[in-house]
């Protein structure tokens, strides 16, 4: 997923475990310490596959309920979306009552 995203120019960090997962997140959210990115390139959005999201949830939650940014936004991962997780288009058809 990290080189397809750099083909177009996006950069990313590969994770293969929870403290990787846990050390990226702190380091775009600006949470990391010394190893932070400043607060002038903190990005506006940060892409996480399910399975990494899944790692973190609870610090995801977190990050989410300050309402700050990155916003995070996760993707299926290449193997496809976790089982019984929701896509974007239930979890929209849940708050607002509408199909879309």
């Amino acid at each position: 997923m990290v080189l397809a995203f750099r083909l177009t120019g996006i950069s990313g960090t590969v994770a293969e475990n929870r403290q990787d997962v846990l050390d990226a997140f702190n380091r775009v959210t600006g949470k990391g310490g010394d190893i932070a990115a400043p607060v002038d390139e903190v990005p506006k959005v940060l892409i996480l596959t399910e399975a990494a999201a899944a790692m973190i949830e609870e610090e995801e939650l977190a990050w989410q309920k300050k309402g700050m940014y990155p916003l995070i936004v996760e993707i299926p991962c290449l193997n496809g979306p976790v089982q019984g997780k929701k896509n974007l288009l239930d979890a929209i058809r849940e708050a607002i009552g509408v199909q879309v």
